[in-house]
């Protein structure tokens, strides 16, 4: 008896996978005919789930439906029907047949579960597995997350997280199962905190598909991840503000979070400093996604956004840290109004803290303020003096001298936008030492750097009192008579050098120490072989009658 059951358990299922496979190729009433397909997949998962001695009864009478179906399809797929409304309505019976069959084996189902506690579990795919194998898998987990116990349905999701994280060919298969869709999106708003869990890691793992974000968001996902928002678990919160932040880097997601009421209940949270970095991050992630409309970002600002991240700067979570100043720097770019806010909530001396060397601090965290300073405190006078008031000058001389290569660069930009932006700036850097700094520069590796540290140079010396300062010290105009040497590499930034050196022919003692050192050939060397107009120009400036006589013996010795 055991072996009837046995082999008529087996001859339904595959008798089923057969029918399912066979469907797809069907191409009239797709409709009728994609209803009949998902209810197959949910009794073959039942019985692949069930054993043959508790489903035995319901064998003979599945099996019967199945054949009818089978004949049912066979007629569609030859388009050997009399009449479409006769067919039309042979389907909803069998329809509705194949709904009574999955109704009652749920019952089964659920009942054996809470007689035993254990259902018999489907093993996973190996690698490579074909996809009719991972279909068969994945019906299997929707099964038991319809009708399993609570330990059943955390069990089986947490199945399909693995599964979806490890190969991306499962989301795929996922997303094409609509029903498994809405499943997920209905577990969110349950009342059940691990399912809501578990659901949320799953949907945060699919919407991390450019192509899928589409189906989430058509099945009406974003409501319930913002009410998890709102009173969902720590974890719950975590993975649905992942979720939205990888939805909403499609522009087009952004009024439907605002819509949700989204804006004011992740402000909320970044406000209350809940779960630190792991949700606050992600939180700045989905505003700074938001701001990218004009409306929300008008609304953002209205709502305090300002003031709430000139405060979390001061935090000592690094992922904090960096989420608010990007999002600062991101929602002030380009909006004046904006940007003067920032000011007047304090955010110029909150970003200059963190660069404080005797404040503990990651080098991640100054980088991002490097450039946030960069970004927004250029646009206008008032703030470059704010900046030299705070003593940013000292700072930014530490970090060229002492920093890491990242930040030693970007402390070169900031200074050449400091040259940039007034004589005041300029005489502050003079007065601070940076010119001895940006002439060890001059002969870097990196072109970049060598490229900024000149046209920083070429501009400060631009300034009386910073010639005099430059000249005093010998060894500065041999290294740029040197780097002159036809023959030597550097030759991009030979003409910013003699805009240098021109430069400080204004004056004297620089050019007695140009004409007498003895590397002033080079000039003369660039001038003959016509490399540069400018050489030239510099030989026309130091050829005065004072100088010629010097000149004649140094350059024709």
């Amino acid at each position: 008896m055991a072996d009837t059951a046995g082999s008529g358990h087996r001859r339904v299922i595959t008798l089923i996978s057969s029918l399912i496979s066979l469907s797809l190729s069907i191409r009239v009433f797709a409709g009728k005919w994609q209803l009949i397909r998902s209810r197959l997949e949910e009794l073959c998962s039942a019985f692949v789930a069930g054993d043959s001695t508790s489903l035995s009864s319901e064998i003979p009478e599945v099996t019967g439906t199945v054949e009818e179906c089978h004949e049912l399809a066979r007629r569609c797929l030859d388009l050997s029907y009399s009449g479409k409304l006769l067919m039309q309505s042979d389907l909803d019976v069998t329809l509705g047949k194949l709904e009574a069959h999955v109704k009652k084996l749920s019952e089964i189902f659920k009942k054996r579960v809470s007689m035993h506690g254990y259902a018999v579990v489907v093993s996973r795919p190996g690698f490579g597995a074909c996809k009719d194998d991972m279909r068969f898998y994945l019906r299997d987990l929707m099964t038991r997350m319809k009708v399993g116990d609570l330990g059943i349905r955390k069990q089986a999701l947490m199945n399909l997280h693995e599964v979806v994280v490890e190969d991306d060919k499962y989301v795929k298969l996922v997303v094409e199962a609509s029903e498994f869709v809405h499943l997920l999106v209905d577990f969110l708003g349950c009342d059940e905190v691990e399912i809501v869990e578990e659901a949320a890691k799953v949907v945060s793992v699919v919407a991390g598909f450019d192509y899928y974000k589409g189906v989430l968001v058509g099945a009406g996902v974003i409501g319930p991840l913002i009410r998890i928002l709102e009173c969902g678990s720590e974890m719950g919160k975590i993975a649905a503000v992942r979720c939205l932040c990888r939805l909403t880097e499609n522009s087009d997601n952004a009024w439907s979070v605002s819509a949700h009421g989204g804006v004011t209940v992740l402000l909320r949270i970044c406000e209350s400093g809940e779960c630190k970095g792991e949700l606050i991050g992600p939180a700045c992630g989905v505003l700074r996604n938001l701001c990218g409309v004009e409306e929300i970002k008008r609304f953002m600002v209205e709502e305090g956004v300002v003031s709430t991240f000139v405060k979390l700067v001061r935090s000592k979570d690094e992922v904090v840290q960096v989420s608010s100043i990007e999002l600062i720097q991101n929602i002030a770019s380009g909006d004046e109004l904006v940007r003067q806010m920032v000011v007047r909530e304090g955010g110029v001396r909150v970003l200059l803290r963190v660069l404080d060397p005797l404040w503990t601090c990651s080098s991640k965290s100054r980088e991002v303020v490097m450039r946030a300073i960069e970004n927004l405190c250029f646009s206008s006078s008032s703030c470059v003096n704010l900046l030299l008031s705070y003593g940013f000058v000292d700072q930014l001389m530490y970090y060229v001298r002492n920093g890491e290569v990242s930040i030693q660069e970007l402390g070169l930009k900031v200074a050449f936008r400091l040259c940039e932006a007034s004589e005041e700036a300029k005489k502050a850097l003079g007065d601070a030492g940076f010119m001895a700094e940006l002439v060890k520069f001059l002969n870097a590796e990196s072109f970049e750097v060598r490229e900024m540290a000149a046209e920083a140079l070429s501009s400060m010396v631009t300034v009386a009192k910073n010639r005099k300062r430059f000249v005093q010290d010998d060894q500065n105009i041999t290294l740029l008579l040197q780097l002159l040497d036809p023959g030597e590499g550097n030759s991009g930034n030979k003409k910013l050098l003699i805009s240098i050196l021109m430069s400080l022919t204004s004056c004297n003692s620089g050019r007695k120490k140009i004409v007498s050192s003895g590397y002033a050939k080079n000039i003369e060397r660039l001038a003959e072989a016509e490399v540069s107009s400018d050489a030239k120009r510099l030989v026309r400036k130091l050829s005065t009658n004072r100088f010629r006589s010097m000149l004649s013996g140094i350059w024709h010795s």
